[in-house]
Order: C-alpha cells, then structure tokens, then sequence
C-alpha cells in the first residue's frame, strides 16, 4: 500500500498466546442487501496503448450485489473454496487500536482533484476493524502474517484447522515479513517505531508546536504536485524506521537480534539469497516515506539531485546480513538504479505528472514500493513508482538497470511477477494507493490493473492488462495488489489480491490475452460507508491458498475444479511443495516427471486441437486413470507421436506441453 495513512496499534514489543476463535461463517450470495449507493464519477477518456484487456462483467456476475457485513458479508466463488477463517487475535482485533496523537495531517486536496475521483463517502473510524494486516511469508508449517501492529505467527499444520500460535506486538508500520531459516526480517516505516518495540510511540515534547510547512514549490505544467506531508515530528534516538531481524528459534519467543535504520524506513522488502554465497544473505529496502532528519540518522537528505547529490531520494537500501553474526547486518550498499545511463543524473526515468489528455496522473520514480527477485534467473524485477524496471542482480549488492517501461494507463508501479520460465512480467498499478474504490463500473479496465510484459532478452514489450472484472461499490477499496504464482504445470496462473475486490485467478499463458478462470469475493465490510478491508497478500503455498485480509483477519482456500481448470491440473500443482517462501524471493518451480504432471498436459491440450483425436484417445486410453502409476499400450508409439505433433503444435504453449509430455512418458519406456 503506498502512503497508508491509517492510525496505528501500539502494543508491547512482547510476545503472548491469544486465545481465537474462527470467525463466523459468511452466509452465501445475498442480492441487493446495500443500505446505500452512490453514484459514482462518470468514466474518464483513456489512451489506447495499442493493446487490449479482458471485458468487464456486468450484473449477472455473482460478486456483484453482495450483502455487506464483517463477518457475516454474502460471499461468491469459483475455482476456490473457503476452507478456514480466523479474526485477529486480541491486540490486532477491533476496538484494540490504541491512537496516539501526533501532528496535525497536511490540509488535505480540494474535492475532484484527483483523475475520476467524485465527492468522498463518509469513512469509517480508523480503528473500526482493529490494525491493518499486510503481507505474509511461510516456512514449514507456519504461516507468519504481517500487520501494521506486529507480527502474528500461525499454524497451518492442518490448514483446515489453521490456528494462532503466537503474537509479536511490534508497532512501526507495514509490517512487511520475510523470512530465511530461523530469522524473520520485518518492514518498518512509521513515526511511532521505537528500537525496543515499545508501545508508547515516541512522545511529543510538552508543549510541542510543529513547524509551518513550507512553501509549495512553484506549480510546472503537467508535472505531478508537490505532496501534501505532515511535519516531520522531532528527531529522537528512540525512532526506529528500517528493518527489523528477529531470531524465531523459539517462535513463542521471538528475539530482536538487529535493527537496521534507514533515510526513508522500510515499505516494503526483499530478501535475496545469492547461490553463490552460502554465508549471508541480502535485503533490498523499498522505502516509500518521507526521509528523516540529518539529526535523527546521519547523512539523511531530502533534498532535490541538483541542490544535493547525496540525497537519499533515488535510490534503494541493500543491508547485507552474515548467517552466523545476523546482528552484524548494515547497509553496504545503496545504488542510484535510477541513473540516466547518457547524461548520469540519478533522477533519471519518469518526472511525473500526466502525458496529456486520457492518461493517468504518473508518480515520480524516485522510489521502489517493491522488488521482485527471480535468482534462478539472475534477474529482480522494480515496481518503482513511476516505472517497472529490470534489474540484473549478478552481484547482489550492485543491480544493474537493464530495462525500464512506462505506460500512461499508469498512476504507480506497485509489484511484480514473473511466470515461472522467466519469459512474462506481471507489473500492478495501485492507483489510488489503496485505499480508494477503484474497481466501479465507470472506472477504467486498464487503470488500476495489471500490465502484462513478455521479455525476450531482457526486452520488455506491453502485451496487455487485465483488471478483476466485477463491478465493485463506491465503498469497497479496490485496486490491482499482490499475488503469487499457482503452480500449475503448462500454464502461468496467479493468485491475486484485490483488497475488497477480492481474489482473482489469472490466467495469463497468452500474454496478450489473459482471462479471470477463478474467484472468491465478499460483500463490503460495510454497506453505507467506505471502510479499509478486504485482501492485501494471497499466496498460495503447498496446496492451499492464504489470505491476508485487512479487516476480518486470515483466510484459507484450496482450488476446486471449475469450467476453466481441471482436477488433473491441480493435482500436478500440489506435487510442488516448498520448505519456505517469500514471494518477492519468487522461487523456480520444477515438477516431477510422473503421471500426475503428464495427466495435467492432457487435459490442457484437450482444449484445443494440436493433437488429433486418435493421438488424444490413445493418450486418454494408456494413462488417464487417476489411480495409475504405470503407461498401459506402446509407449514408444505415443512418444513418436507427440515428437511429431510438437512441432506442428498451434500455439508454443502446446507445443512446451507436448514436449514436457513426450518426456514424462520416455522415462516410462
């Protein structure tokens, strides 16, 4: 989420076990249970980038006239069952969000200034739904969720009985996890960071006054204004604004064992570990907020290229973090990957501002919200604000900038995806920055979406986008948000986030035209007025999917066989299984060469007509039983045929999979 601005939790940098029960269950698809509607803006004129994106449904769509609640909403589904829902533990749950004054918020902008924006809905009190939950990291059998307030650790043992283990109560901001072995590194942004976790914040001095802000720097025509900030509090040695390392051995005990400051604090993260260092691993910062005082942390600076060229705008954090001494961990690196490569001045990609008529109001890239690293490809792709970039990560603490896009349908790059060969980019756009309702009727398919690259060396070239295609309500914040590959095998699917557009299963094999072939979806967290809920992260991790959701607390899906995906296919994606994940670490999948996979290739080519309907019957005929561990007929005949057809095949995708078939089945012979 970019600039959230949603009061914070301040709790005790300690750890307890909560007591939890699930939350109730959501009857099911109720119509017309709205209390209020509003109309929202008429649609803006859009550019046409020469490329085109999926449809949006209308009226008939099962999401759309759910009955609002918390946790009693409608619900609607495809190709996902909810299996488990817990409300978050005592400390993150409503009611328990402690505010803590601080200086007053910037005068915020007249009604109507912002691209498609209409006169606001009344907003629901900050603290109404308990403490923002964000992103999620696994290892083994426990699932560790982030949350604006802490940590909460789970286990998924049984993820039907999925149950709360522990809390860490650690305010400081997003709250971003990853984690690597038995340390768990933490995002921290917030003014009320404190390095001991305390839940005080960082008092004001009696009789505080802040500062005046300054002067609006002189309006530039089609530049983007100059944000709006709130006064930079007073510097304090208490202030902790970085990433935070915790040792989990005991994960009823968590111990802080590092914190590293940063200029900006730590949005988000990225973990990279490097294959050819078995010693340390890398953490690459995204920070996304004001940069503190000089006075608070040296050599801190806000100011502009030209008038200081060690600003700590333009640029990311690398802390490198040595496995046996983790509280050694210290920025060694903060490359300028922003750089023009002709004239070599560090603000060198997008200025900001709109590119004329029908495009979006563009974000200065002086910033990444979030880095995407694919090792096995020695590659991390930025989402950077005002661009996408690739980055070569050969040595990991200095990235190189290969490629950089942008696109006018844009408003800010917030996360990546690869598929899983290495030859697609699924960027987002979180316009809005999160917390606004970006998913109505009038609202643009291609604003607020994702943008899908090819990459062909190192190349990135725009093929389409793809937008959750659901009518939402003008109180359901709604934007493109993070996701995660879907393993299945001979298609490059993801799972993702739409915060009260709920979940979309993406299938983008043809680039060029992706489509929706699963969801899940709830009512608004309230029917008469916008409230910050729905679903931040949804990952999937060892045959089920788990969700993030801000307000009403985890969830837990598996996939269930629809129109669009077979039983067969997701068999083959839970043959993977990892022993942790991050998802900004995005690891290769490999599946094994057995006939569950190649039961997966079958049911996909039987989609189209690469093959004939003798090869497919005789396919159908040798291996299509489920309970099979052994090719009946001749073997050597099938594995002919498919060598034959794969070169005729009418698409590369079923050309990939003849070929993944042919040799599944020549291991057989």
């Amino acid at each position: 989420m970019k600039n959230a601005s949603y009061l914070l939790t301040f709790a005790a940098c300690l750890t307890a076990v909560f007591s939890q029960t699930p939350a109730p269950t959501p009857p099911a698809a109720e119509k017309g249970a709205q209390k209020k509607t509003q109309t929202p803006p008429p649609p803006p004129k859009v550019i046409d980038t020469g490329v085109g994106t999926n449809a949006r449904t209308g009226s008939e769509d099962p999401r759309v006239g759910l009955k609002a609640g918390l946790y009693d909403a409608g619900e609607a589904a495809s190709g996902m069952e909810r299996l488990a829902s817990l409300s978050k533990p005592s400390g993150f749950a409503p009611g328990d969000v402690v505010v803590t004054p601080g200086p007053p918020p910037p005068t915020p902008p007249p009604p109507g200034d912002e691209a498609g924006a209409a006169p606001r809905a009344a907003m629901a009190a900050p603290n109404a739904y308990g403490s923002t939950n964000s992103d999620l990291a696994f290892s083994g059998n426990k699932l560790i969720v982030g949350n604006y307030n802490g940590i909460n650790f789970y286990d998924i043992d049984n993820p039907r009985k999925t149950k709360i283990v522990s809390s860490l109560m650690c305010p400081g901001g997003q709250g971003d996890v990853s984690i690597y072995g038995n340390l768990l590194f933490m995002s921290a942004e917030a003014m009320n960071g404190r390095i001991d976790c305390g839940i005080q914040g960082i008092p004001l001095p009696a009789g505080y006054v802040p500062p005046a802000p300054p002067a609006p720097e002189p309006a530039v025509p089609g530049a983007a204004p100059a944000p709006r900030r709130r006064p930079l509090p007073p510097p304090s040695p208490d202030r902790f604004r970085g990433v935070r390392i915790f040792d989990i051995s005991d994960i009823n005990s968590p111990k802080q064992v590092a914190a590293v400051q940063s200029c900006r604090g730590s949005h988000t993260h990225s973990l990279l570990v490097d294959p050819k260092d078995k010693e340390n691993v890398y953490v690459y910062i995204s920070g996304t907020s004001v940069v503190r005082q000089a006075e608070e942390l040296a050599g801190c600076s806000s100011g502009t290229p030209d008038k200081d060229p060690e600003t700590a705008l333009f640029r990311i954090d690398i802390i490198k973090v040595p496995l046996a001494h983790p509280e050694q961990a210290k920025i060694v690196s903060s490359p300028r990957i922003f750089t023009d490569v002709q004239s070599g001045v560090i603000n060198g990609l997008n200025k900001g501002g709109n590119s004329g008529e029908g495009t979006q109001r563009m974000s200065e890239t002086n910033q990444c919200h979030d880095i995407t690293i694919f090792a096995s490809a020695g590659l991390a792709a930025g989402a950077c604000s005002g661009n996408g970039i690739l980055l070569d990560i050969s040595d990991p603490i200095k990235p190189i900038r290969i490629a950089a896009v942008s696109d006018p349908n844009y408003s800010y790059w917030h996360s990546a995806n690869f598929n899983n060969a290495g030859t697609k980019v699924l960027f987002t756009d979180e316009w809005g920055g999160g917390g606004q309702p970006r998913c109505r009727a009038t609202d643009p398919m291609s604003w607020g979406a994702d943008a899908i690259f090819t990459l062909n060396n190192r190349k990135l070239t725009l093929a389409s986008y793809f937008k959750m295609p659901a009518p939402q309500t003008e109180f359901e914040n709604c934007v493109a948000h993070n996701g995660s590959i879907v393993p299945v095998p001979g298609r490059d699917i993801l799972v993702q986030a739409w915060y009260q557009g709920g979940i979309s299963l993406v299938d983008f094999t043809d680039a060029a035209h992706p489509m929706e072939i699963g969801y899940y979806d709830r009512g608004p967290v309230d029917g008469t007025k916008r409230a910050m809920g729905g679903q931040w992260s949804t990952y999937w991790y060892n045959g089920y999917i788990y969700g993030s959701e801000i307000a009403r607390g985890v969830d837990v899906f598996r996939l269930v066989p629809n129109k669009f995906l077979t039983q067969n296919e997701i068999d083959a994606s839970n043959q993977v299984h990892f022993d942790y994940l991050n998802v900004q670490n995005q690891p290769k999948v490999e599946w094994p060469a057995n006939l569950i996979v190649a039961r997966a290739y079958i049911d996909q080519l039987a989609r189209g007509t690469s093959l004939s309907s003798k090869t497919m019957a005789a396919l159908t005929a040798s291996i299509g039983k489920s309970d099979q561990t052994k090719v009946t007929g001749n073997v050597k005949n099938l594995v002919s045929d498919l060598e034959k057809a794969a070169p005729k095949a009418k698409s590369p995708a079923d050309a990939d999979r003849i070929k993944a078939l042919a040799a599944i089945l020549s291991k057989q012979i």
